[in-house]
């Protein structure tokens, strides 16, 4: 007994437990290896590379909420792999309690989630009709509400970066169809908030972010809430570009997504 007690201590000693981190990290990768690869094409052609995670043992005659995530800039492309680089947004796949169907597309290189760009004046918008991605992806999403078990009361949307920007710009497009949104570093058109107002956010931003400034988040934060939105901003001091490391690894953000739905007409 002695004997086996002290192998048993020996193998623990050169296997330490895994940190919460290591199990996340090790969570994200099982997803990301089961995310089905496949390529949306609409009535004129046009096609949209997208990624999709389905519960374990999906079941049609269940509704199930969906979340949409949207990459940021540097994960375009047409490889359909590069939209899952930054894979924190993963964790929201994982909960026990909660599963879900989960889509990812991958914008066209040289495109964009939405029409608001970097110019000398800083970002601004260029138009008013949405980016031909964008409307991909809404069209995307009709077709999958059609295929899948999707509850339409808890359909969800998130992003990074380029991604945080298409977030706004989806919502002001589709306000009647999200629950709640998780934009990060990004920013948006704060006169169309208003049609925003029936949905929950939470909007997080880097404090020191060199690339997209945080008041881009502070002002759609404000505008939201004096439209009546439910709103709550979480802003990392000191934290740059890659504030999604954080925001998705918030230990409430799952469970705060979750709790809301919507009422249908």
């Amino acid at each position: 007994m002695r004997t086996v007690m002290f192998l048993a201590l020996a193998v623990l000693m050169t296997f330490p437990p895994m940190t919460r981190g290591e199990d996340a990290a090790g969570k994200r990768r099982m997803i990301r290896d089961r995310m089905e690869k496949r390529v949306f094409k609409n009535a004129d052609g046009e096609t949209l590379p997208y990624r999709l995670h389905l519960p374990e043992g999906y079941d049609p005659t269940r509704k199930y909420p969906l979340i949409l995530f949207l990459h940021g800039a540097g994960e375009r492309g047409d490889d359909n792999e590069a939209q899952l680089k930054n894979d924190e947004f993963l964790n929201l796949a994982g909960v026990p309690d909660h599963p879900v169907i989960l889509v990812a597309p991958q914008c066209p290189r040289d495109q964009w989630w939405s029409a608001i760009r970097r110019g000398p004046n800083g970002f601004e918008a260029v138009a008013a009709e949405a980016a031909p991605a964008m409307k991909l992806t809404m069209q995307l999403l009709d077709a999958l509400q059609k295929e899948f078990s999707i509850d339409p009361a808890r359909r969800y949307v998130t992003g990074l970066s380029m991604g945080g920007f298409g977030t706004f710009d989806l919502l002001s497009r589709r306000p009647n169809d999200f629950a709640a949104a998780i934009p990060i570093c990004g920013g948006g058109d704060e006169s169309r908030v208003g049609e925003m107002k029936g949905i929950a956010f939470w909007v997080f931003h880097g404090g020191a972010d060199p690339v997209v400034p945080p008041v881009l988040s502070q002002r759609m934060v404000e505008a939201l809430k004096k439209a009546g939105a439910e709103v709550r901003y979480t802003e990392y001091p000191g934290v740059g570009h890659n504030s999604w490391t954080s925001a998705y690894n918030e230990p409430e953000l799952a469970e705060w997504l979750f709790s809301h739905s919507r009422s249908q007409p």
